[in-house]
């Protein structure tokens, strides 16, 4: 994936290069690998919290305040993260994110992207909704009904995995495997989200899932992550390797994506009793650390050629 042999790396006359946010509260190795390859394209980055930002009609630009950008707006905004907090807070960041995109400053992913996928209710409804095979889920404020749900999942044979409706990397999920199993309200914030679990245990190879990178409807990388236990998030201690695209763990992949609307996304699958792959989660700010240590193509390249190419390069503002 290259970036387009026409992109000028000016926005606005007079030689003054690109300059792009990237949203993070913590670089990291993500950040650096995105500045080096927005750096080989010769265009300029900073860092920016969304923590940091406000609306200031009075003071800001176009009524938006965003530290490294007293002068002018971003060219572009490159979300690596949006920090959690309470629903005020989460909403308000969310909001800056939507305010950049009214302002036809490109945003990636889109916000709406981002809200639909850091959902992970309303990334199951859109993936099924897409006819994409997704384990058997209930998303509800009732423990009555999700202890209906758990229930009748004993019954089939199945046990139940109670995941926070928002989190990453592995974090909080739990096995259910008895109705006296369920989590109380304040342990999940008052909404349980349950889905079947897929056993992929010791005897099928040792516990894994599949990981596929997917930028601009193309899937570029993928791998199987082996864990040391159910949980087989690599920041859990899942093990990566490299496996070939093909079939359909590259067709579910980017349906998946066109099915939530992301630009790109970490897309995270697992195959079934019957043999068939099903879609755990779409993940719209993913890591792809353990994925680049298994696979030839640079991935923030890749990532950011396409943004410069795709979304800055045709912004109403240039």
């Amino acid at each position: 994936m290259t970036v387009l042999s026409a992109l000028p790396v000016s926005a606005r006359g007079h030689g003054t290069p690109l300059r792009i946010a990237i949203a993070t509260d913590d670089p990291g190795w993500h950040g650096k690998r995105l500045r080096r390859a927005f750096e080989a394209r010769q265009v300029e980055t900073c860092y920016v919290s969304l923590l940091r930002c406000r609306f200031d009609l009075a003071n800001g630009i176009e009524g938006l305040a965003i530290p490294g950008f007293e002068e002018t707006l971003p060219d572009g905004v490159f979300v690596r993260g949006v920090p959690g907090g309470t629903l005020d807070q989460v909403v308000l960041r969310l909001d800056f994110l939507h305010a950049l995109r009214e302002l036809d400053i490109p945003v990636y992913n889109d916000p709406r992207a981002i809200e639909r996928t850091v959902d992970k209710g309303m990334t199951s409804f859109l993936v099924q909704r897409a006819g994409l095979l997704t384990p058997p889920t209930v998303v509800t404020e009732s423990s009555e009904q999700a202890g209906t749900f758990l229930r009748e999942e004993i019954a089939l044979g199945h046990e139940v995995v109670a995941k926070p409706l928002f989190g990453s990397q592995g974090v909080g999920l739990r096995r259910l495997k008895a109705l006296a199993d369920l989590p109380r309200p304040e342990e999940c914030n008052g909404v349980w989200y349950l889905q079947r679990y897929v056993e992929t245990g010791p005897g099928d190879g040792g516990w894994h899932d599949w990981r596929v990178f997917v930028i601009s409807g193309k899937a570029i990388a993928a791998m199987v992550r082996r864990g040391t236990s159910w949980v087989n998030n690599v920041a859990q201690g899942g093990r990566c390797e490299a496996v070939p695209l093909e079939g359909d763990l590259q067709r579910l992949a980017v349906a998946a994506c066109a099915a939530v609307g992301t630009d790109y996304a970490g897309v995270d699958l697992v195959r079934g009793e019957g043999g068939e792959l099903q879609v755990l989660e779409v993940n719209s700010m993913p890591a792809w650390k353990g994925l680049q240590s298994v696979t030839q193509p640079d991935i923030a390249q890749g990532l950011v050629d396409d943004f410069l190419s795709r979304r800055v390069a045709v912004s109403p503002r240039r």
